[in-house]
């Protein structure tokens, strides 16, 4: 390919509504099909930040490796001074859930508490670009972030009644039949609804505040 063909090539603007394939190799180095270039983690923890969708597959086997590869980056965005997000208790719980009855359960509503709590500050984002050109209602914003932190700190702590620590031993096994029966899938169900009530009390807050 000569000079020329290669420098058009560069400057055509990438297509971000196209799902970017990355290639990863025996030599654990990561090749992104759309910039014909090797990247890094920290490039593919960008392009998650930038909202750019992409998959991961192994060279050799074709093996879909994403989600080995996205906990790859959680674990070297963990690793980095002071970018902690996942608290130790949290995380004593999260792996106390592996192999539990109530495991399928967890994807899910994680999913749909961070998924409301990623609305919510989307919402914020919004609400500081309107009021910009005004009196910037900081003490209300400020409000609205402490009742954000609690809701989502709320559903972090949602499973701790199904945590079984190691030493409670067999108590905790007579006790699982009922923790995995209706009463627990009922209280399921209850608390993800007080979740979204709160979440849509917290739209309405932020809409009467922005007027």
């Amino acid at each position: 390919m000569s000079e020329a063909v290669r420098a058009e090539a560069k400057s055509k603007p990438a297509d971000t509504s196209q799902t970017v394939v990355v290639k990863k190799y025996a030599n654990r180095r990561l090749y992104n099909t759309e910039s014909s270039s090797y990247i890094t983690l920290d490039n593919l923890a960008d392009m998650v930040r930038q909202g750019r969708d992409f998959v991961v597959y192994d060279a050799k086997s074709s093996e879909d490796i994403t989600r080995g590869v996205l906990t790859q980056i959680i674990v070297e965005e963990e690793g980095k001074q002071g970018q902690n997000l996942l608290p130790t208790a949290f995380l004593r719980q999260l792996i106390g859930f592996y192999g539990d009855q109530v495991q399928s359960l967890v994807p899910k509503y994680l999913e749909q508490a961070l998924g409301a709590f990623g609305h919510q500050q989307e919402q914020m984002r919004a609400a500081m670009q309107k009021t910009m050109g005004g009196m910037f209602p900081f003490g209300n914003m400020e409000e609205v972030s402490r009742q954000n932190m609690a809701m989502m700190e709320r559903a972090m702590s949602f499973f701790t009644p199904f945590y079984r620590p190691a030493d409670l031993g067999g108590q905790a096994g007579a006790q699982s039949g009922t923790q995995a029966g209706g009463p627990a899938s009922a209280d399921t169900a209850a608390e993800i609804a007080s979740l979204r009530a709160e979440v849509n009390a917290l739209r309405a807050q932020l809409a009467a505040k922005t007027k």
